[in-house]
């Protein structure tokens, strides 16, 4: 990371200050009101504003608490250990952190070296960038979604994104934008955040699932990215060690759409950018895509899109 932006994270705050010299809990009144253990983004964002990023808190721990916006924690150097919803999370260097409203964090102690921010960012924020992620059924759209909501459709992601460097580079800009001045910020912001999150949506393989359920979840949206055009339920089943009836109702249960319709939806969205970026022909699309029958393929697109394909990329 940039030797300015590390500098900066590494100044010891006045809160700091006050731990260092004795103080043994948080400052509540930075972060809640009044009893309740959620942390308000009135607290820390500055008015009219939908986005900030401050420093983790170093040298003490952070009790369970929830947030009514939506924190996103990225470990700069050094690591953070944290606690989500029961789950032991070792945060290491150039690892995202997604938590919804609804999730239930503590933080252990960190030490000097050890540099993480929290972007702080209302739901609202998040609605401008929902275009990015377009209509496919994934974690991180649920997760927005989600946000969106208020419904917690699910309350943590965790990337393990250190090695990627499109990721960390997005990110960077994104902390630089924030504690500069910059110019049209709000702009910049959404869209940095948009292709950040358009990376995220293209590597569910870094995404590190919070129990078995999500685990089942991510490693079937992650196969039919990958398998859509001659995958099955049945192959899928066999390789998650499920009945197939059983893997079809988990699958509705969550994601709010069938295998079937899983499929189509990724079919039909990769057959639009053909369609949009290349000249090939409509049939040679629709078996690209997965479709021997292209007479299916014109009548379940015309139903999706309002159009047919031809009429598709003319319009486009």
């Amino acid at each position: 990371m940039n030797d300015a932006i590390i500098e900066r994270l590494s100044r010891i705050t006045e809160e700091e200050r006050e731990i260092l010299a004795g103080r043994r809990s948080i400052d509540r009144s930075i972060y809640m009101d009044g009893s309740r253990d959620v942390i308000s983004g009135e607290k820390l964002l500055e008015k009219d504003k939908l986005i900030a990023v401050r420093p983790h808190t170093r040298f003490i721990p952070f009790p369970e608490h929830t947030h009514d916006y939506v924190e996103i924690v990225y470990m700069c150097q050094g690591t953070t250990r944290h606690n989500v919803d029961g789950n032991e999370i070792l945060l290491r260097p150039g690892e995202l952190l997604l938590l919804g409203q609804n999730a239930r964090q503590s933080i252990e102690a960190a030490g000097e070296q050890d540099l993480a921010v929290n972007f702080i960012v209302r739901p609202e924020f998040l609605g401008g960038i929902l275009h990015f992620l377009g209509d496919e059924e994934t974690p991180l759209r649920r997760f927005v979604l989600g946000a969106l909501r208020g419904d917690g459709g699910m309350d943590y992601l965790l990337y393990r994104v250190t090695d990627y460097l499109p990721v960390q580079n997005l990110v960077e800009n994104l902390i630089w934008t924030l504690i500069q001045d910059t110019p049209n910020k709000r702009g910049i912001l959404q869209l940095t955040m948009g292709l950040l999150f358009a990376q995220l949506l293209s590597h569910t393989d870094l995404l590190c699932a919070a129990d078995e359920e999500q685990e089942i979840t991510v490693r079937t949206l992650r196969y039919v990215e990958e398998r859509y055009r001659e995958g099955s339920l049945t192959e899928l089943a066999e390789e998650l060690n499920y009945e197939v009836s059983g893997l079809s109702r988990f699958i509705l249960r969550n994601t709010g759409r069938s295998y079937t319709e899983l499929v189509q939806e990724k079919r039909l969205s990769q057959a639009a950018w053909l369609l949009r970026n290349t000249r090939e022909r409509v049939e040679d699309i629709g078996r690209e895509v997965g479709y021997e029958n292209i007479s299916y393929f014109h009548r379940i697109f015309l139903q999706r899109f309002g159009m047919t394909p031809k009429k598709y990329r003319d319009c486009k």
